[in-house]
């Protein structure tokens, strides 16, 4: 009886094993596209398939997970770029309100930071005018030698070297001088600039009757962050539809190397091969319930190319994206419009 029981728990134990595991193995059922858009559903995932997105279905047809597709070396890199960019941005905005909040906490009116801007000036001029007296100081050092040597000279004496040397010394000091003058002006110039800058930025904050200073502060931030940064923030699908069409004709109209890729979420140019090429990227990418159009420079990786990167030139053409979007977008919105009347 004890035989007959042991032996009809182990054939329980085996059915009901058997159902579980075909039950769990029932469970890992993969579906997957190849790259010629083939469909194939499998419990495994051959070697030579697993480069393609792929989804895990449950039991009942559900997908329960989704592995991306992998990615090549050149996406790969697009990615970190893309990573520094966003990194980038945040940065900016951060700075940006830092220094609105700095400015709307320093200064009570518009008064107060033109009286301020005054008295930096006045400081500034202040330093000029004791870095004039040294050069005059200086000059007339100079002047002096110059004098003694030529006493010397008119009696047919050579010049004693002590007195050389005091020449060379005065002549040196007045260089001196002369490069702190311009540094100094250089720098007060640029005080100036930022100080009227500040100004500016006061009077978009303060002046506004339908948002408090600190909302423009952080909407004006991310509008700065995309010109410098080359940012375009899509309102709609339509208008990042057209969008994406003028991404295509800024890509042909700046960039010196021929397309490599071009599909619905990357255009991109080939690598530079040359030090003066420039390669450009426009990446579509969903930041939840928005889209954006990043833009990304690539220059020969040498020394010129890295300066090259880092040019007036670069920068002028980063910060022209956004304008050349939204002027592009203008202008297919504008046919439309017409196209319906």
């Amino acid at each position: 009886m004890q035989d007959r029981i042991v032996s009809i728990s182990l054939l329980l134990f085996t059915v009901f094993g058997l159902t579980a595991g075909q039950a769990a193995h029932a469970k890992k059922m993969y579906r997957w596209v190849d790259e010629n858009g083939k469909t194939f559903l499998s419990d495994q995932v051959p070697p030579e398939q697993v480069q393609h997105r792929r989804e895990q279905l449950s039991e009942k047809g559900r997908v329960v997970q989704v592995t991306e597709k992998a990615k090549n070396p050149e996406q790969i890199a697009l990615d970190r770029r893309l990573d520094a960019l966003r990194k980038a941005q945040e940065d900016i905005i951060a700075k940006q309100k830092v220094n609105d909040k700095v400015l709307l906490s320093a200064f009570r009116n518009l008064n107060d930071m033109q009286e301020a801007l005054k008295k930096k000036m006045h400081a500034m001029d202040s330093q000029t005018i004791l870095l004039h007296g040294n050069k005059n100081r200086a000059e007339t050092e100079l002047e002096n030698h110059l004098k003694r040597a030529a006493s010397h000279e008119r009696s047919g004496e050579k010049i004693p070297a002590p007195l050389t040397g005091n020449i060379d010394k005065a002549k040196a000091q007045i260089k001196t001088v002369e490069a702190e003058i311009e540094k100094q002006e250089a720098k007060k110039r640029q005080v100036r600039s930022a100080f009227e800058a500040d100004i500016e930025r006061y009077k978009f904050l303060t002046h506004s009757d339908t948002e408090a200073p600190q909302e423009l502060s952080d909407k004006t931030a991310e509008m700065k962050a995309a010109v410098e940064l080359g940012l375009y923030l899509c309102g709609s699908s339509t208008q990042c539809e057209n969008a994406w069409a003028s991404a295509h004709q800024f890509v042909r109209t700046f960039s010196t190397t021929p397309p490599d890729i071009d599909n619905e979420k990357l255009l991109m140019t080939a690598e530079p091969q040359a030090d003066s090429d420039l390669s450009l990227s426009v990446s579509k990418i969903d930041m939840g319930n928005q889209q954006q159009l990043f833009l990304d420079i690539r220059c020969r990786q040498s020394s010129l190319g890295t300066e090259l990167c880092a040019s007036d030139k670069v920068r002028d053409i980063r910060s022209s994206f956004r304008a050349f979007i939204e002027n592009g977008v203008a202008g297919t919105g504008a046919k439309q419009l017409t196209a319906q009347q």
